[in-house]
Parts: structure tokens; sequence; C-alpha cells
């Protein structure tokens, strides 16, 4: 997994309360195996009409969010079901951090294992980056995991909270299973003590 240390990226709204993973990923685009290719079918239902065509007023449609990777949204990101297809279709569209005022337990949990920053901020913190976004065509934040601020090229400072060993996670690029890989050497002379009892 990639390591999140700082990141400078423009900011995309979606203006919208409990954002469900359906919503992110809707349930028909669930049949690929792999992490990857599902970041075309992110909010399908939002970005395309019944024909396929382009939604002009949804907002990861407008040019001017093209190539985002910060994702703002409002309160409840990522209820309803427990999909961690939702962070993979983030991720491959090209998102590494998703800021809103609260998540759904199961999808912030999700979001750590596949290299995705969520960052909690208050309603009145939120709101503010929303305004900004829209002020500022091309609207860009300036992310730093190393000291957990938010800055911008306006005079924005702010400081997020984060479980210091979700930090850890991602400031290593570190899944579950790369922390197990931590660790291989004294999983290895275990299993090699154990198979020599077994056949001793």
């Amino acid at each position: 997994m990639e390591a999140f240390t700082k990141l400078s990226g423009i900011v995309a709204p979606v203006d919208r309360v409990n954002v469900d993973t359906d919503a992110i990923i809707p349930k028909q685009f669930l049949k690929r195996i792999e992490r990857t290719g599902f970041g075309q079918f992110l909010f399908y239902e939002w970005r395309f009409d019944q024909e396929g065509n382009e939604i002009s007023t949804f907002s990861l449609n407008q040019p001017e969010y093209k190539g985002a990777s910060v994702l703002l949204s409002r309160a409840n990101f990522g209820c309803g079901s427990s999909r961690e297809h939702a962070p993979w279709a983030i991720m491959d569209f090209g998102f590494r951090c998703v800021i809103a005022p609260s998540f759904a337990d199961i999808f912030y949990n999700n979001c750590f294992k596949n290299g995705i920053l969520p960052i909690k901020l208050s309603e009145e913190q939120v709101e503010e980056l929303f305004q900004r976004t829209n002020q500022h065509e091309g609207y860009q934040l300036n992310v730093d995991l190393e000291n957990n601020s938010l800055t911008d090229a306006y005079g924005l400072s702010v400081q997020f909270e984060l479980d210091e060993h979700r930090r850890q996670f991602l400031l290593q690029g570190l899944d579950d299973i790369g922390l197990t890989l931590q660790h291989e050497g004294a999983i290895s002379e275990y299993e090699n003590k154990h198979a020599s009892l077994l056949f001793a």
C-alpha cells in the first residue's frame, strides 16, 4: 500500500448528507474480483443518466474538479452496507483524502486499510471549506499527515485529530497484511519450532 505523508490536491465537493455506500458504488458493479477498475462507477447514478450520459450539474462532472484528490462531503459519509468496494472506488477514481464531519464506522475503518485518509472536522469547519471551494475555482488543500494539518493558499490553517495507530498505518503504507509481515521473522521462527516439535 502506498504511504500517505503529504498531499496537495484539488477539492471536489459532494454536498450531501448520509452518502451511503450504494450511492458511492452501486450494487450492480460489484462483480469484479480485483480492487481496481471501480473508479469509473463511483457515484454512477449521480454522475450519469439512464442513457449513460453525464449529468453536467453533478460536481465530479464539472471541469474545475477534474483530477481532484480531496473529496469533501457532509455528515455520516459512507453509511449503509459494509462493502469495501466503496473505498476501492474512491481510491481508484483518484481520491486519497475524504473530509466530512462524521463517517460510518465500517467505511471509516476500511479507508485506512486502503490508503485513504478520512478526516473528521466540525460542521463549521466543513462549511468553511465548502465556501472556499465555491469561491476559488480549482481550490486546493495541502494535507499534511505528519503534522495533522490542513492549509490552503488563502490563509487557512486547521489541525485535525487522528488515532495514532491509524495515523502510523498510513504514514508507513501498512495494511493488515503489511502489519503482519513486519513480524515475519518471529512468525517463521515460531513455525520452525512448532514443526520441529511435531516431527521430533
